[in-house]
């Protein structure tokens, strides 16, 4: 009799098992399918409903090819630029960044370091503390 609950009870907890990967399963493909549906840059409603609007009375037989114009246009223009390539550097985030974060690099990948001098300050742990030190008085005092 025991013999058989144990069988039903390791039957169970098994089909639980199956249960709980399939459910972490689709939870990781749910997370993937919609962080990949959103556009991962601004998109300024304005200059969207003024090219539909130019498109629609678009005159054909007087066409003239303007949108390479527009694009550099619009790209001169500050508006167009993504929060991340407008934003500052500001040395208390960088501080910041050094606490949390220093044996990977985030203050200097933040402060735009070349990227073979931030590779090598990751694999030798910023020279062993040293080169992390001194960047943390750069950065406090504002030579970084």
């Amino acid at each position: 009799m025991s013999e058989k609950i144990f069988n039903i009870n390791f039957v169970c907890l098994s089909q639980i098992r199956k249960i709980k990967t399939m459910k972490n399963l689709l939870l990781i493909v749910f997370m993937l399918a919609t962080s990949l549906t959103f556009a991962s840059f601004p998109v300024n409603r304005e200059n969207v409903s003024q090219e539909r609007v130019a498109h629609e009375n678009l005159d054909v037989q007087n066409y003239k090819d303007t949108s390479m114009m527009e694009v550099s246009e619009n790209v001169a223009k500050e508006e167009t630029l993504t929060p991340i390539a407008a934003a500052s550097y500001d040395k208390w985030v960088a501080a910041a960044l050094w606490l949390v974060l220093w044996p990977f690099a985030a203050h200097r990948w933040y402060a735009r370091k070349p990227l073979w001098v931030n590779i090598l300050f990751i694999l030798t742990l910023g020279g062993l503390g040293v080169w992390a030190i001194v960047d943390i008085i750069n950065i406090l005092t504002d030579n970084f």
